[in-house]
C-alpha cells in the first residue's frame, strides 16, 4: 500500500484548496489543525474530494467497467506495441500472482478511490465540530458522506476485501490497515449513504452539479439492489420518483451533457463535471474511444473542432458486434448511441469502424472538451425499479416503468421473460456508461456470457477488430475472474496483502 500510505500521511498534515468549479490548487502552508474551521473552508474541502471523480470517469472507469465486458473491445493495431495493460483488461487476461498485480489501470483506480475517502475522512472528523449554517452544514457533509460511499462501492465491487479508513491517517502504520470483510463495506456505505439521503437538498435547491437527496437515495438503492434486498431498493426508488425532481428527455441523445449547455438536465440525477479551457477541468475521454490510426480530416467530423490532430496507435472502447445485435428494430437509441467511420489507414477490413456516438459533440479545443460524465440517469432509476418490483413477483407493477424508458425509444411491450427484457434493457439503455460488467456480476451472468464472448472473438477474431492474420494472443480469456487483484504497489509496504 506504499502510494495510499503516502497519499493519507500527505492529506493528513497538509490540505488542498480548491476553486467554485470545483478544481484544486496545493496550499502547502495550511495544515488540518488551521484550516477546517469556516464554511468556506469545508467548501473547498468538498470540491477537492469530488476532483478524482474526474480521473476515475475519464481514465478508468470505461476499462474496468465497460472494456471489460462484451460491450467494446479494441481495435487490434499490429504495428503499435506497447499496449498490453489495456488488452489485458479487455482480454480477461490480467495477470496476477497471490491476489495482487502490476495492471496500472487497476492500481490507478485503487488510488483515486481512496484520494476520495482520505479527503473526505478530513472533513467527516471536523466539520461537526465547526460553527456555521447548520444546513450549510449538513449539506456539505451529506455530499463528503456520499463521496465516501460512491468511492467504497467501487472498490468493494472491484476489490472484494478492501481497508476500510474511516479517520485521518497520521503515520505510515495507521495506513497499513488489514483488510475488512465485505460485508462490513457494505455496512459502511450504507450508514454514510443513508446519512447523506437525510442531510442533502433535492435536485431543484442544489446547487447544479452537486450531489443531491435523489442522488443518494438511487446510490443506496443501487447498493441494496447488489445486495438482492429488493424491498429496501423499492421504497427509495419510488421516492425519487415521485420527488417529480427528475423526468425522462424526450429525445434520448438529449439525455447526455453537450460541451458548454444541457449540463445537470433535468434526466440527470448525479453527473461528473468538466470545463473545456486550459483551467484543468476539461476531460478528452472521447479521444479515449477513437478507432485508431486517424487523420485530421477523418477526426473532424467526430469532434468539429477548428485544429484536429492526427492519432496513431490502437484504438479502445470499440463497440463490438455483440452490443450492436443487441438492439432490437426500431430501436432509435441505437443510432444515437452508435455510428460508424470509415479509417483510411486501417489494416482492418474496408476500415469501416463504428465508435461510440452518444458523446460525441462539437467543441472548438482539439483533446479538450466539456462534456459532463453521466453516473446515474432517471432511465436507470426506472430500470432499477422495475427490476426491483419483478424480483418480488409485482411484474405488472414494474412493467410500466419499463416501458417509459422503451417508450422513448420508439418501442412497445417487451417480449419474454420480464427479467430477461430488464437485463437487456439495461443494456442498451446504458451502454457505455461504465454498468455492462457490473451488471454481469451482481446477476450471476459474469463467467458464462464473458466464456462465450470470448470463444467467439477467438473463433472469428476478424469480427472483432483484429486484422487479417492476426490472432489473440494465447491468455486472452484465460482469467475470468469476478474481483481484481489488488495492486501490487499498494501491497509493498503492507503486511496484510
Amino acid at each position: 500500500m506504499k502510494k495510499v500510505i503516502l497519499l493519507f500521511a500527505l492529506i493528513s498534515s497538509i490540505f488542498i484548496s480548491c476553486d467554485d468549479e470545483l478544481t484544486i490548487y496545493p496550499e502547502t502552508s495550511l495544515s488540518s489543525e488551521t484550516f477546517f474551521k469556516t464554511e468556506a473552508d469545508f467548501e473547498q474541502a468538498v470540491n477537492g474530494a469530488y476532483v478524482p471523480l474526474r480521473s476515475i470517469v475519464n481514465d478508468r472507469a470505461w476499462l474496468l467497467g465497460e472494456m471489460h465486458s462484451d460491450n467494446t473491445y479494441y481495435a487490434r493495431n499490429v504495428l503499435f506495441g506497447a499496449t498490453e495493460q489495456q488488452e489485458d483488461i479487455a482480454d480477461f487476461a490480467i495477470p496476477s500472482d497471490n491476489g495482487v498485480t502490476t495492471n496500472t489501470h487497476v492500481t490507478n483506480q485503487y488510488i483515486l478511490d481512496y484520494q476520495i475517502i482520505a479527503r473526505v475522512n478530513q472533513i467527516t472528523t471536523t466539520i461537526d465540530g465547526a460553527d456555521f449554517d447548520t444546513s450549510a452544514k449538513n449539506n456539505l457533509k451529506g455530499q463528503a458522506l456520499f463521496l465516501r460511499g460512491y468511492a467504497y462501492f467501487e472498490l468493494v465491487r472491484y476489490f472484494g476485501s478492501v481497508p476500510l479508513h474511516l479517520e485521518p491517517v497520521t503515520n505510515r502504520q495507521e495506513a497499513a490497515l488489514p483488510l475488512s470483510p465485505v460485508e462490513d463495506i457494505y455496512a459502511q456505505i450504507i450508514n454514510d449513504v443513508e446519512e447523506a439521503t437525510r442531510l442533502l437538498p433535492k435536485k431543484s435547491q442544489q446547487e447544479p452539479g452537486r450531489i443531491t437527496s435523489g442522488a443518494a437515495k438511487t446510490l443506496l438503492a443501487n447498493v441494496y439492489i447488489v445486495q438482492k434486498r429488493w424491498a429496501e431498493a423499492e421504497t427509495l426508488l419510488k421516492e425519487v420518483v415521485n420527488s417529480n425532481e427528475y423526468a425522462l428527455m424526450a429525445n434520448y441523445a438529449d439525455a447526455f451533457s453537450n460541451n458548454d449547455s444541457n449540463k445537470n438536465n433535468i434526466e440527470s440525477v448525479f453527473e461528473v463535471q468538466f470545463k473545456e479551457g486550459a483551467e484543468g477541468l476539461n476531460g478528452n475521454f472521447l479521444y479515449q474511444f477513437l478507432p485508431l490510426p486517424i487523420t485530421a480530416e477523418e477526426l473532424v467530423t467526430i469532434t468539429g473542432t477548428s485544429n484536429p490532430q492526427p492519432r496513431s496507435g490502437e484504438g479502445n472502447n470499440i463497440p463490438t458486434p455483440d452490443i450492436i445485435a443487441a438492439y432490437e428494430d426500431g430501436d432509435l437509441r441505437k443510432n444515437a448511441s452508435i455510428d460508424s467511420i470509415q479509417i483510411s489507414q486501417s489494416g482492418w477490413k474496408d476500415g469501416v469502424y463504428p465508435y461510440i456516438k452518444k458523446y460525441a459533440k462539437t467543441h472548438s479545443l482539439d483533446g479538450n472538451h466539456g462534456m459532463d460524465w453521466p453516473v446515474y440517469r432517471y432511465s436507470e432509476v426506472l430500470l432499477f425499479l422495475a427490476e426491483a418490483l419483478n424480483e418480488q413477483g409485482k411484474s405488472g407493477q414494474a412493467l410500466p416503468y419499463l416501458n417509459e424508458v422503451r417508450s422513448r425509444a420508439g418501442l412497445g411491450d417487451p417480449i419474454g421473460n420480464l427479467k430477461d427484457a430488464i437485463y437487456r434493457e439495461r443494456r442498451v439503455e446504458l451502454a457505455f456508461e461504465n454498468k455492462r460488467w457490473f451488471d454481469l456480476v451482481r446477476t450471476g451472468r459474469a463467467v458464462d456470457v464473458i466464456t462465450a464472448y470470448g470463444d467467439r472473438i477467438k473463433a472469428n477474431p476478424i469480427d472483432y477488430y483484429y486484422q487479417e492474420g492476426a490472432e489473440p494472443r494465447g491468455n486472452a480469456f484465460s482469467n475470468i475472474s469476478l474481483l481484481y487483484a489488488l495492486p501490487a504497489a499498494e501491497a509493498d509496504l503492507s503486511p496484510n496483502f
